[in-house]
């Protein structure tokens, strides 16, 4: 009886079981993933007839597959097995030869609407064809072909003609010779020029703001990364939670309205926070916005900030835009940081204008800093100096960037105000450069810094004038401001030369080839500090990282050596910094 229940309970072995080899693995296991001969194997009624009508069905689909990768010669060998298992009935065999892929042999591509009779579009119509996705002489597949006529399309849409459309396009397939002609014909539609903006959703704050912010004018071609540039200035403004800005495609070409649908963010806001330095330990956080402070309307952002180590209170005020985007702004900042062996209490207080753009920032301003330290470098300091700052960024995209060129400058000059009033000048240079070395080898991230102070006397300068290296962007494997000039008690005072450099391998972490939103890093990093340029001596850290693609920008995680102090140091920071 006991063996009897058994074989009513055991399961039903498969109609078949399908075994594909190739000569090349991933097409193998594509096939196996689509060929629909696989919804058919947990049948257990199927007879030889019908099997043999599934196995040329499976045939035609497998030829039909292997095209759409551009194999259009392929040898494909069915075998089907009779020898019963425990598993399944029958074993089905599919060994495939893809042989050569063919190649694309003329690509043509034609015009139609306002865009083939307009001069001016010339550009347009050469940088379409330069980019391309499927030259002659490469290797052809469906998907590609697909992705080209994608791009191609959305290049024309994205300046003047953003109702242009694909009118016609042929694969033309010379199976026997593995030869593809391609041919597309583009209608670009009428040239639009931008309208009027229609804004839903202000309440809290004026029309007039989001206008300013948008920066779009009425009568420009239009392009639709200056929609964009604008969605992202409304939204990096902090006044709303939500933007969404796009072209009405009813209206006319001549003015064709810009719709600006906004959700406010609430005038006031608390934020308070509890995280971890890898330098000193649990940090506590709170931050007040008023976004538009009663009588003045300007934005005002209170920052405290507290560890073991650095203890700072920040406000910074922030009048709306003119029609240039330049906006008045001061700020203050009060902070008490323990370096080893003394400690700092500073303060800066600025006012001047600044501007901020995708790939522009540009600040001047005048500034008063003061500093008193204590232990055996103890004194009160205090500057007053004039500033320009100015930023420009290159990057593909952001906040996750994988190519491009950044660059900053800051200037300034002014005059100690101590006994002995000193003129001094100061200047700090940044540079960044992400290289991608292939799909699969990721990019190399090359970052550089240098400044000094130029002076007959720094003495009486305050510390914030002056560099010190070290921490989470400067110098892994140190903590923060702790590379400087070394005094004869062993504390690290703030110095009028600096140099920092690093060199960075990042690779995607892939899986199931597919990307994922991790990545790897080794890197290698050197900084000095001195107040002689003959004494500068670099200190070096390296190490291994880990990057995520975290909701609220880059998450970097590295654990570094320094080669001096022989220690290692966890570095944890959010965001791209530059």
């Amino acid at each position: 009886m006991a063996n009897e229940t058994a074989a009513e309970t055991a399961p039903e072995p498969l109609a078949f079981e399908l075994s594909i080899q190739a000569d090349d693995e991933d097409i193998a296991h594509w096939m196996a993933q689509h060929l629909e001969l696989q919804r058919y194997k947990n049948l257990s009624d199927l007879d030889d007839q019908e099997m043999a009508k599934l196995l040329r069905d499976a045939d035609v689909q497998a030829r039909d597959l292997l095209a759409t990768l551009g194999y259009f010669n392929p040898q494909l060998r069915w075998k089907l097995g009779t020898a019963p298992s425990a598993a399944y009935r029958r074993s089905v065999d599919l060994d495939v030869t893809a042989g050569p892929t063919a190649r694309i042999t003329q690509v043509q591509i034609q015009w139609q609407g306002d865009m083939a009779q307009r001069p001016e579009t010339t550009r347009q119509r050469e940088q379409v064809i330069a980019d391309w996705g499927l030259p002659k002489g490469q290797d052809f597949s469906q998907v590609q072909w697909q992705q080209a006529k994608s791009k191609a399309l959305q290049q024309v849409q994205a300046e003047r003609y953003p109702q242009a459309r694909i009118v016609h396009s042929q694969a033309r397939v010379d199976a026997p010779s593995n030869q593809v002609q391609l041919s597309l014909t583009i209608d670009s539609g009428p040239l639009v020029k931008i309208g009027p903006l229609v804004i839903t959703g202000a309440e809290r704050y004026s029309t007039e703001q989001v206008e300013r912010l948008a920066h779009l004018t009425p009568g420009d071609i239009y392009q639709q990364n200056e929609l964009l540039l604008a969605q992202q200035r409304l939204v990096v403004s902090g006044f709303y939670d939500a933007v969404f800005v796009s072209l009405d495609t009813e209206g006319p070409v001549d003015a064709m309205p810009v719709k600006v649908e906004l959700k406010e963010a609430l005038r006031q806001k608390w934020v308070l926070g509890l995280g971890i330095r890898s330098d000193s330990g649990p940090r506590l956080t709170a931050e007040y916005t008023q976004h538009r402070v009663p009588g003045l309307d300007w934005r005002a952002v209170t920052k405290l900030s507290v560890d073991k180590n650095l203890q700072t209170w920040s406000l910074d005020m922030l009048a709306p835009p003119d029609a240039n985007l330049w906006r008045w702004n001061g700020s203050s900042q009060l902070e008490h940081q323990q370096f080893e062996g003394y400690a700092v209490n500073s303060q800066r207080w600025r006012y001047g204008r600044t501007q901020h753009e995708e790939r522009t920032d540009r600040s001047y301003y005048a500034q008063f800093d003061a500093s008193n330290s204590s232990g055996s470098w103890s004194g009160q300091r205090e500057a007053i100096s004039g500033n320009y700052a100015w930023t420009w960024r290159r990057f593909d995209s952001l906040p996750f960037p994988t190519q491009g060129l950044g660059g900053s400058l800051e200037l300034g000059a002014g005059m100690s105000l101590g006994a002995q009033r000193e003129p001094f000048t100061r200047w700090l240079a940044r540079g960044m450069l992400l290289q991608p070395l292939g799909r699969a080898s990721g990019r190399l991230a090359l970052r550089a810094e240098m400044g000094s102070v130029i002076s007959r006397d720094t003495t009486g300068l305050p510390t914030t004038q002056l560099f010190v290296a070290g921490g989470d962007n400067s110098v892994r494997g140190y903590a923060t401001s702790s590379i400087g000039v070394v005094q004869s008690n062993g504390a690290v005072a703030a110095g009028r030369y600096l140099a920092t450099g690093s060199v960075e391998w990042q690779r995607p972490i892939r899986w199931n080839q597919q990307r994922t939103d991790w990545e790897t890093a080794v890197f290698v990093d050197a900084g000095a500090v001195s107040d002689d340029l003959q004494q500068m001596k670099a200190q070096i850290g390296y190490g291994v990282g880990a990057r995520w693609r975290s909701p609220i920008g880059p998450l970097r995680m590295d654990l570094a050596y320094g080669q001096a102090i022989q220690k290692l140091r966890l570095h944890l920071s959010v965001g791209f910094v530059f």
